[in-house]
């Protein structure tokens, strides 16, 4: 009876945390054969309407639910995405829920991307827990499931530590504006993703380098800290 009892229970834990990933719209699709995935910028013009997914349930491997979105979305040929808020009974926008949330999906031309702010710095948190990490000796406190952004300066080195015993520290110098640096601070060990369909690419000890479509994913449903 006892085994009976905890197998339910482990039956419940799971059914509670089961996820759907799917298309809940297709309007059209396209033969692109574009890798990346952006998010799309609001003031972005000429983009298509291609459908929309739907993610049911929470989940803390990031990674997984990001490589299931790119796979449906290159289905029909996306390559940007933005958030499609739920509406409130008197029709006003619903805040992101990380439970149950929607992507609405778009070809874009690379001509007409509208590409997000550069020279940022953009640095991830990933664990359940207030993570302390320290950037060219200030500190800052990354609470679960959140981001901080930096302006950068060419040329300048960047020291990102983590703060913790044996934890990591690593030095990045860009050499231009013209792109974002993306990192994430990771209690757990992560593998990469060598599939080169976006993922996780970099990796030194607990701090990642996260690959743009991956990190720009993130930018989305995590919350942005102010500092």
């Amino acid at each position: 009876m006892k085994n009976l009892a905890v197998a339910f229970s482990l039956l419940c834990i799971h059914l509670c945390n089961a996820q759907n990933i799917y298309l809940s719209k297709v309007e059209k699709t396209n033969d692109n054969t574009d890798k990346f995935l952006y998010k799309k910028a609001e003031a972005t013009i000429g983009a298509e309407y291609l459908g929309e997914i739907e993610v049911q349930g929470f989940s803390n491997d990031d990674a997984a639910v990001f490589s299931l979105i790119y796979k449906k979305a290159k289905e029909i040929g996306a390559n940007t995405f933005s958030f499609k808020p739920f509406e409130n009974i008197d029709g006003t926008p619903q805040s992101l829920n990380p439970a149950n949330y929607r992507i609405a999906l778009y070809y874009t031309p690379k001509e007409k991307l509208e590409r997000q702010k550069k020279g940022m710095l953009y640095v991830f948190a990933s664990s359940d827990k207030d993570q302390k990490i320290s950037i060219n000796k200030k500190d800052y406190i990354l609470t679960p499931r959140s981001y901080l952004t930096l302006d950068i300066t060419p040329g300048e080195v960047y020291t990102i530590s983590t703060k913790k015993l044996l934890g990591s520290t690593i030095k990045v110098q860009p050499k231009t504006n013209d792109e974002n640096l993306y990192f994430q601070v990771s209690s757990l060990k992560v593998k990469s993703d060598t599939s080169g369909t976006g993922g996780l690419n970099l990796k030194s000890g607990d701090i990642i380098g996260l690959e743009k479509s991956f990190a720009e994913f993130l930018s989305l449903i995590y919350v942005q800290n102010k500092h």
